[in-house]
């Protein structure tokens, strides 16, 4: 199906607006809003393409443009969780894809990278040409529906007994979604970086200066700032001492667990961890979401793993790339390099 770009940029937020209420796979990353405070945390600017179908639809593509002399723009940076395209239809279909991919086919931009929700992947996985790069995802979703007692149920028994003993040994679960509570998840996350880097043999100093660029404190503070009540920050209590915290995206149908971040040594034997998590699960269930996702992670590694014990299901999907250049090549060749040198563990 032929399709019109009808606007680009700030001339899109009207469509934006629209489109985005009616489509039943909408995130929250998917939002003016969220792009918003991408521009406004990094060195990016609105780049969306909005679309007329032949058959009357419409149809808008969140792009965020890197401000660099190369055009590079991004559906959405990394970092920056999930985008794809949007369609008044409600639900994607193969014309959708094909019409706005051959757009971007044309396109002078030196890359255009997409990665969509893991419910829409498919989608775009069957329009278009085997010479797209694809970058393989997965994610777990959780199944909400009937209620959290059946959530609860499908658990692993050892996260129902770590659950019990949180609570019996007193941790506590305060959620807000002001942003209050986000200098809490931030200062837990810097101490996440540091475990991170020794996990995989990565010098801190690196691990650290790349957390401050990827995942600078405004750029927190500008989501929880700007999104109010679609950010919800959680935290875990022992003692008087925070040790662990995530941050929920929720959004019609959808909850997506963000980002989480802990004290190792402080959360460890207490069950904090899994009771945050069944805390932000009994939430959404208790808000009408009929899912969760909790996250990308690499195939058989033990986070994919603990996310099975909370009843998740593996869902795999792909990114992809529109490039002039073979650049997506290029840089898997460069981070190999990098792993080796630096002794770096999956």
């Amino acid at each position: 199906m032929t399709v019109t770009l009808t606007a680009v940029g700030a001339g899109a937020r009207e469509a934006w607006g629209r489109v985005w209420a009616l489509d039943q796979d909408a995130l929250v990353s998917q939002t003016p809003a969220w792009m918003d405070c991408v521009c406004a945390s990094g060195p990016f600017e609105d780049a969306t393409r909005a679309y007329a179908t032949a058959d009357g639809h419409e149809l808008v593509l969140p792009l965020a443009r890197r401000r660099l002399p190369l055009s590079v723009e991004n559906s959405m940076p990394f970092g920056w969780s999930n985008g794809g395209l949007l369609s008044s239809r409600g639900r994607l279909t193969v014309a959708d894809v094909s019409g706005v991919a051959s757009d971007l086919a044309r396109q002078h931009a030196l890359l255009i990278g997409v990665k969509p929700s893991a419910a829409t992947s498919a989608v775009w996985d069957m329009s278009l040409p085997s010479n797209v790069n694809r970058t393989p995802y997965m994610t777990h979703v959780v199944d909400l529906s009937g209620g959290f007692g059946a959530v609860w149920k499908r658990f692993h028994g050892s996260v129902r007994s770590r659950c019990r003993h949180a609570e019996r040994i007193g941790v506590t679960i305060e959620r807000d979604d002001t942003g209050r509570l986000m200098p809490v998840f931030y200062e837990l996350y810097r101490r996440s970086v540091v475990r991170w880097a020794q996990q995989q043999h990565e010098p801190v100093w690196l691990a650290r200066w790349r957390a401050r660029h990827r995942d600078p404190w405004e750029k927190f503070r500008t989501v929880a700032q700007r999104l109010g009540p679609a950010c919800r920050v959680m935290v875990a209590w022992r003692a008087g001492e925070p040790v662990a915290a995530n941050i929920v995206l929720v959004h019609g149908s959808q909850a997506v667990g963000w980002r989480n971040a802990m004290d190792k040594e402080l959360v460890r034997r207490t069950g904090a961890g899994q009771l945050l998590v069944c805390q932000a699960l009994q939430d959404a269930c208790e808000a009408g979401h009929s899912c969760f996702n909790l996250g990308d992670s690499a195939p058989s590694s033990a986070l994919a793993h603990t996310k099975e014990h909370y009843g998740g299901e593996e869902m795999h999907y792909a990114g992809y790339r529109f490039e002039r250049l073979p650049l997506t090549a290029a840089d898997r060749f460069v981070r190999r390099g990098v792993k080796e040198v630096i002794g770096f563990r999956d």
